[in-house]
């Protein structure tokens, strides 16, 4: 009996040690780096927030015009600049292909109902403020928040078609906000994240008071959700 207690005693003592050796720390020495790179790429899904005019609850020239979400991806670079061991800035530079749809009924017909897309291609430039948590083995959690400059490629405020329903300016400003995780593997750094993006300036070009739609909205800004995967080194 006193053997097998000291069994049990030996034992309980040897595997814990064991098996904290066999806990392989993956790029230890990421930590330290005073800056790094990294590839992201992902999905979206965006919408246009309406602002309607006055004179849009006064008239019956529409019954309604409705925003939908519509769906998107984004593919970029990454650069994180090393501030302390809490936070660090970074900059990723993205192309991003987005939809935004609208549901509006015709002003001359109220029966029939218009469904239209804006596409857009967004060069988007986005600089974060990046909060970590303490690495935990191969596994950490971070929030982040900070700012973003867009410049929509497929604008169409100085188009001359005579088919388009609302035209739109190219530049945007907006903030974002976000968390993720970030799983360390002995070569890169597998990190799944989602962000709120949230456009500040007004899109809509009212320099065109042919198009019905112009005359009830007063404003429209831009907001996306982005599931992103970054790949980092």
């Amino acid at each position: 009996m006193k053997n097998i207690w000291l069994l049990v005693v030996l034992l309980s003592i040897s595997l814990p040690g064991a098996f904290a050796q066999r806990k392989v720390l993956n790029m230890a020495e990421h930590d330290s780096k005073p800056y790094y790179f990294g590839l992201t790429f992902g999905l979206n899904m965006s919408q246009y927030r309406l602002t309607y005019d006055p004179s849009f609850a006064n008239t019956d020239t529409f019954k309604r015009i409705e925003p939908y979400w519509s769906p998107g991806f984004t593919l970029g670079l990454m650069g994180n600049l090393r501030l302390s061991n809490r936070f660090d800035l970074r900059f990723i530079p993205a192309v991003s292909f987005a939809g935004k749809r609208i549901q509006y009924n015709q002003p001359l017909n109220p029966a029939v109902t218009e469904d239209k897309t804006t596409e857009s291609v967004y060069l988007t430039l986005p600089l974060q403020f990046k909060f970590k948590s303490d690495r935990i083995n191969n596994f950490r959690f971070y929030a982040l928040g900070g700012g973003k400059f867009d410049i929509d490629l497929a604008a169409n405020a100085r188009s001359r078609r005579r088919d388009e329903y609302l035209k739109v300016l190219p530049y945007d400003a907006g903030y974002e906000i976000g968390f993720g995780f970030e799983w360390y593997y002995p070569n890169f750094i597998f990190s799944p994240e989602i962000k709120l993006s949230q456009g500040l300036m007004n899109q809509l070009f009212r320099g065109d008071r042919s198009l019905p739609l112009v005359n009830a909205i007063e404003g429209i800004n831009t907001r996306s959700i982005v599931i992103s995967i970054h790949l980092e080194g």
